[in-house]
């Protein structure tokens, strides 16, 4: 056997290098090209992914035609139409001729003041009646208020407390219309314990459901671990009409959260059996799904993806771009382009870790001795009542991580960003971060606690078991920020393997910061999407070596990589 030596790769660092931010909007544009070569190379499919470069203008401009034409009159001469101009079948053409030539805004009317003023805080039920003697207009006042409410998204609290008040006045009972429009706010919130009790009271009280409401408990449901009721409520709107596509989405998106990759890949077929086109973010889903798994049968589907973007001229956005640039590189040699082994842990796998750690969070081992079995229970009841975390920030450590600036507003500066992409975020930290001072204030503290979940320990105790605990329990696509490389957690697990396993899961979940930039902008480490182990597929090899004169740590791995294939 003969193996040729292609050279040394050097693989981005998880600790230390690539200030490359997995999670932000910034990204190059990417175009994937399939093709169909028959009758070349025997045959075989090949694929080409290029990354279009901001500053390689020529390759841009080459893009760009500039077309003449002449005019009449001019003879001969030739006049450059203005590159403002798209061609008619270019994106955002039709928008920039429909302000070129404005409509007339002569009849359009403006809006219908709002007669009273909606309540930023729950009310009692004197103030409701009040609020009622207030309003002048001439709908129904509940009605129109829970409306009103829904259309701007107030919080959940509120819509509670107008509940309670209708509750109050109607010996218990709740109209139809004022629980789906409290409903919807409980699903847009994600309060998923609101969105059970709403669902146990509608299937207690109404035989069968509307559509609308079906679909807003499908949507709450999917985040819980009764996300499988889900797809009986699917079934049940199957009974009176096809299922909308975003019906089939959130039941899908419910089944990949949930590790249930056939059930997913079923609803996809069954919809495209509908001969219903899905939702982008549908395909987008099974590529984010999919960049982490090294299966050749996954792999393939998600090919005839593509395909079925190409033959029904469908064109993904830049985010669902991205996503099928991440799953294309994700876990291959760049020597070789071999698929190395994914850090994501297998579902066996990750049971097995989730299990050792919360039963040794539960059980109080010497790490967490700081920690009362009566905190730990009040924490264990909490994250019980909220839906899944995308990710779980160490709210005093992230806070600290840049001694020069106010930490809270630090701590609010992480939570914002993370906030504005739409992800379930739950903060930990102490209960003297609440009080007013000159590094906690309370107007920051306080913006915190409305774009996260926030549970703060008493200040003796120790916040590693919350984080573990949360992050595991929130399940495999769960994050956590804190710079703590939590060594002695690892020290403490009973055996090499559950050891091996925690450090693996360690390097796929943990986000580091790396920078905050002037403008309170935060700069997140990518993590890797492959293990640092020797492996093999058999025709190659691939061994991550120490560099000489390089001092590595054991809570560190390597970063060169040696890529050996057989020569043929």
């Amino acid at each position: 056997m003969t193996f040729c030596f292609t050279g040394i790769r050097s693989f981005p660092k998880l600790w230390k290098s690539n200030p490359y931010l997995g999670l932000g909007p910034a990204h190059s544009s990417v175009c994937l090209f399939l093709k169909d070569c028959y009758g070349i190379r025997n045959q075989q499919k090949w694929f080409s992914l290029k990354t279009a470069s901001p500053q390689n203008t020529k390759a841009v401009n080459l893009l760009i035609a500039k077309a003449q034409y002449p005019r009449k009159g001019d003879k001969g001469n030739k006049k450059q139409v203005s590159s403002d101009s798209p061609h008619l079948f270019a994106a955002g053409a039709a928008k920039k001729r429909s302000q070129m030539n404005p409509q007339s805004k002569d009849h359009v009317l403006s809006p219908v003041r709002d007669t009273i003023q909606l309540p930023t805080k729950p009310l009692n039920s004197e103030e409701w009646d009040k609020l009622k003697e207030d309003f002048k207009g001439k709908a129904n006042f509940e009605n129109w208020i829970s409306s009103q409410m829904a259309h701007c998204r107030s919080s959940v609290d509120v819509a509670k407390s107008l509940l309670a008040w209708v509750a109050a006045k109607n010996n218990g009972i709740i109209g139809y219309d004022l629980l789906v429009k409290y409903l919807y706010l409980c699903v847009f919130h994600k309060q998923t314990s609101e969105v059970i009790d709403v669902y146990e009271i509608m299937k207690t009280r109404y035989k069968s459901l509307e559509s609308g409401g079906n679909s807003l408990l499908i949507r709450g449901l999917i985040h819980s671990d009764r996300w499988r009721e889900a797809l009986l409520l699917l079934e049940d709107i199957k009974k009176v009409m096809i299922p909308s596509k975003k019906n089939y989405h959130d039941c899908i998106q419910g089944a990949l959260l949930h590790q249930d990759v056939k059930t997913a890949w079923d609803l996809y077929q069954e919809l495209l059996g509908h001969d219903v086109v899905p939702m982008l973010e549908t395909l987008k889903a099974f590529f984010d799904f999919g960049k982490d798994i090294k299966d050749d049968q996954y792999s393939n589907k998600l090919l005839d993806i593509l395909l079925y973007l190409r033959n029904n001229q469908l064109y993904p956005g830049e985010s669902f771009a991205h996503s099928i640039k991440t799953w294309f590189e994700s876990g291959q040699c760049l020597g070789c382009g071999k698929t190395i082994e994914s850090i994501r842990l297998s579902p066996e796998e990750y049971e097995f870790l989730k299990g050792k750690i919360l039963r040794d969070v539960i059980d109080g081992g010497d790490q967490y001795k700081k920690t009362t079995p009566q905190e730990l229970k009040r924490f264990q009841n909490f994250v019980k009542h909220c839906p899944p975390f995308d990710i779980v920030i160490d709210g005093l450590n992230v806070a600290k991580m840049f001694p020069k600036a106010r930490e809270s507003q630090v701590l609010l500066d992480v939570v914002s960003q993370l906030a504005k992409q739409n992800l379930r975020l739950l903060v930990l930290g102490r209960k003297h971060m609440l009080r007013q001072g000159s590094r906690w204030r309370r107007d920051e503290m306080e913006m915190v606690q409305k774009q996260a979940s926030c549970f703060f320990a008493d200040n003796i105790s120790e916040d590693d078991p919350f984080l573990l605990y949360a992050t595991l329990h929130s399940g495999n696509h769960c994050k956590f920020i804190t710079k703590d490389l939590m060594r002695d957690h690892k020290a403490c697990l009973p055996d090499a393997k559950t050891q091996r396993l925690f450090f693996k899961w360690q390097q796929g979940h943990q986000l580091a910061i790396i920078n905050r930039l002037p403008g309170s902008k935060i700069t997140f480490q990518r993590i890797l999407s492959h293990d640092t182990v020797v492996q093999t597929t058999g025709d190659s090899w691939h061994i991550p070596y120490d560099e000489d004169l390089v001092e590595r740590y054991s809570y560190e791995v390597p970063t060169k990589w040696l890529c050996l294939h057989r020569k043929t």
